[in-house]
């Protein structure tokens, strides 16, 4: 029993099916690797990116087509955009059942924000997105015919208008989408407060 069973599996190792998932399964864990040494560089990994959104934005103006494509890649982006500016939970919502969650005095702890959509994943899918979309400039089907000017038209507003909502909602609740670390505290001006305290 054990030695049938034992020949089937070295059977499933070698079979194609079997040589396959593990190549699958190699590839994917060296992708995951470097994308786990690129994590700690992100100057590195945006500069990589905007040379891939600017050989993208090369392609599509030399050959003067694709702008359906450009057109959902803009949309797509700005969802992007939005969940990166959005805080993980909507103070709103939050306010109903906990009251306020953002500091209100110089004695409440510091919190800091904590985006919807992680820096590293927004890198990740807009990174992905230029590629798809400069991958699908060199087939025909998508290259719909349309007048760029009203998609173009059409974003402007979009992106005017989705931004001016998600800079109210920020001034609304008095959260800033940018995280600089902990409070820091001078030293000598601790030491002068306590040394007022003491006099009195």
């Amino acid at each position: 029993m054990d030695v049938g069973s034992t020949g089937d599996t070295s059977a499933d190792y070698f079979s194609p099916d079997g040589a396959i998932s593990r190549w699958k399964f190699t590839v994917s864990r060296k992708y995951q690797h470097f994308l786990d040494k690129t994590t700690p560089h992100m100057l590195r990994r945006w500069i990589g990116s905007l040379i891939i959104a600017c050989i993208y934005v090369l392609r599509v103006y030399l050959i003067q087509g694709f702008y359906v494509v450009s057109y959902g890649l803009g949309i797509y982006m700005l969802n992007l955009l939005i969940g990166f500016l959005s805080p993980q939970v909507d103070p709103g919502i939050q306010e109903l059942y906990d009251g306020a969650t953002l500091p209100t005095r110089g004695s409440d702890e510091f919190r800091p924000f904590v985006r919807r959509l992680p820096e590293f994943k927004f890198w990740y899918s807009i990174t992905k997105a230029f590629c798809i979309a400069f991958v699908m400039t060199f087939f025909s089907v998508f290259d719909v015919p349309v007048f760029w000017p009203i998609l173009l038209f059409y974003w402007v507003v979009l992106f005017t208008l989705t931004m001016r909502r998600q800079i109210s909602h920020m001034i609304k609740y008095k959260y800033v989408p940018f995280s600089f670390g902990k409070q820091r505290y001078d030293g000598k001006k601790a030491s002068a407060e306590s040394a007022g305290h003491s006099m009195d």
